[in-house]
């Protein structure tokens, strides 16, 4: 079969749904201290993968209406650590659309984040907003979604 033609009971290869036009989903989330794993409040990378998923899950509801399932992910890099008490943003851009399938790019960006230490006024709570979000995962992962019609 080639490209999208279609014929009685047959399908497009292809997806109607053009990535231009459809907005990256942005979640922000708190991480608390009942995740960390490692030394230094550190939070392992399943952590991050997981909040993928939570705007993959919105990005299909938005593109297809449909919760979708996750197949697989691909390039997945670990550039900076997260660490309980940052505040995370994740975000979801669809790069591509197939019939059934969605190729979603993921960023995970560290935007604000406690300071170690004691601090020098005794607050325990002290944090800061970074003027640059750290980018923390990148990632490519594919949905599928039910067939239509």
């Amino acid at each position: 079969m080639s490209g999208g033609s279609s014929g009685p009971g047959r399908r497009p290869e292809t997806s109607a749904i053009d990535p231009a036009d459809v907005a990256p989903v942005v979640h922000r989330r708190y991480v608390p201290y009942s995740h960390a794993h490692y030394a230094g409040d550190l939070v392992d990378g399943a952590y991050v993968l997981g909040l993928f998923g939570d705007v993959a899950t919105e990005m299909c509801i938005r593109t297809d209406g449909d919760e979708g399932l996750f197949a697989s992910y691909s390039d997945v890099q670990f550039l900076a650590p997260v660490r309980a008490g940052d505040v995370v943003e994740v975000e979801a851009s669809l790069q591509r659309a197939g019939r059934r399938s969605r190729e979603l790019r993921f960023v995970a960006r560290v935007v604000c984040r406690g300071r170690a230490g004691a601090p020098a006024d005794g607050s325990a709570g002290a944090a800061e907003a970074f003027p640059e979000p750290l980018v923390a995962t990148t990632a490519t992962g594919t949905v599928v979604v039910p067939a239509t019609g």
